[in-house]
């Protein structure tokens, strides 16, 4: 069973699509090791876990759209159903409960999403990746030693721009955050607009650029930056896996309506350097997990998103990666 049962009614970032070759390959989400593997009818996964004797079936191969463990060959069927024991003579009954679990898996903006529950969650939108006036460039898949929470309120976290991204996104010199609302609509929370002086493009030139941003689930968000001088937009969808309670890999689907004409290699190596920035400070937060009772920390105005995000996390029940979940396990 997944460490938090919340977020298993969830679909959560496997992989990008482009990192499933023909072979399978294991990925960790909520404390579960998932094999992930590519047949005619479409991406399954699994369980990584062979009934027999508990091998990795990550480790083995896919034959006529067949997963088959590396230790005794068994192979199991698209809906999980071992199909073939070598040891056996052919004729005899397989028994049933020689069965693979298998979880919902579906594609999407070119990632592998994997849900580990029932529920009918849908994926949610993330519209600039199919429209035609914007470009998305897939940033490198990138692993914290950091609770998910963290690493999802940390890209939430407006203030920090001007001074851990300073140079690049922001000037300590004009630090300072407008008051913002933070709004419910259509099941998740969107900011206003929040002007920000910051480094337009990477080069140097300043201007007010206007922050939005979404909480989409607790794994997910999303940015978008407009210039309205330039007409230029910029938006990412943020998507995190929770790994282990302090382990998250990060996938960041990188799109503008602008720049066409620069490699996209450019766009990928720019959010790494922020991505890179932003780790060295998260992993040294304390407590590692994130403190969902609003009196463990000092809030200020610029904070409100983090306080909704908190807040709602407790509603919701998160004990993955949470101060709550924390205590709960050490009580």
């Amino acid at each position: 069973m997944a460490k938090d049962p919340v977020l298993a009614n969830d679909w959560q970032p496997a992989a990008y699509s482009h990192e499933l070759t023909d072979d399978p390959m294991q990925v960790v989400i909520l404390g579960e090791r998932i094999v992930l593997f590519r047949t005619s009818n479409g991406i399954q996964a699994f369980k990584d876990l062979c009934i027999h004797r508990g091998a990795e079936l990550s480790l083995g191969k896919v034959e006529n759209d067949c997963i088959v463990c590396p230790y005794h060959g068994w192979e199991y069927n698209t809906e999980g159903n071992c199909v073939k024991i070598p040891q056996q003579p052919p004729g005899r009954v397989i028994p049933p409960k020689a069965k693979a679990v298998v979880y919902s898996c579906t594609e999407k903006y070119g990632l592998i999403w994997v849900k580990l529950s029932a529920s009918e969650n849908p994926v949610p939108e993330y519209v600039e990746f199919e429209d035609p006036s914007f470009k998305t460039v897939f940033a490198n898949p990138h692993t914290l030693h950091a609770a998910a929470p963290r690493v999802v309120e940390n890209f939430l976290d407006v203030s920090h721009l001007a001074f851990v991204h300073e140079g690049i996104l922001g000037d300590s010199n004009y630090a300072e955050i407008p008051d913002y609302k933070v709004h419910w609509r259509e099941n998740r929370f969107v900011t206003d607009e929040i002007p920000v002086y910051a480094d337009a493009d990477g080069t140097g030139n300043y201007a007010t650029i206007h922050y939005t941003f979404e909480i989409l689930s607790p794994t997910l968000a999303r940015l978008k930056k407009v210039n309205y001088e330039t007409k230029e937009i910029f938006s990412m969808l943020f998507a995190v896996r929770p790994e282990e309670e302090r382990k998250s890999t990060v996938f960041a689907l990188v799109s503008r309506n602008y720049g066409f004409d620069q490699p996209d290699q450019y766009f990928r190596d720019f959010q790494q350097v922020i991505i890179e920035q932003d780790t060295t400070v998260v992993e040294s937060q304390k407590p590692e997990e994130l403190p969902l009772d609003l009196q463990a920390e000092l809030h200020l105005t610029p904070d409100r998103l983090s306080i909704a995000y908190r807040r709602w996390l407790g509603e919701l029940g998160i004990t993955f990666g949470s101060e709550a979940g924390r205590k709960k396990v050490t009580t």
